[in-house]
């Protein structure tokens, strides 16, 4: 899939792969992907309940060797 920006929180644990996805969104323009890769299990969880709750899309979710892959369009 293709994505605009990238955001590595590999080894970060709940709140913070989601505080700087969060700030990454802030920067980017309505339309524009960002692939996020972490590797905390509830990452799961998190992902999809931020993308409801702060109306971005979470257009793909993907695990590859224990690394999550979530990308989400800005809305």
């Amino acid at each position: 899939m293709e994505f605009d920006r990238d955001l590595d929180v590999k080894g970060l644990n709940c709140p913070l792969p989601i505080l700087r996805t969060k700030k990454t969104l802030a920067e980017m323009e309505s339309g524009q992907v960002l692939r996020v890769m972490a590797t905390d299990p509830g990452s799961l969880k998190d992902f999809p309940a931020f993308a409801r709750q702060t109306g971005n899309e979470l257009v793909e979710q993907r695990e590859v060797d224990r690394v999550y892959e979530f990308y989400l369009k800005r809305k």
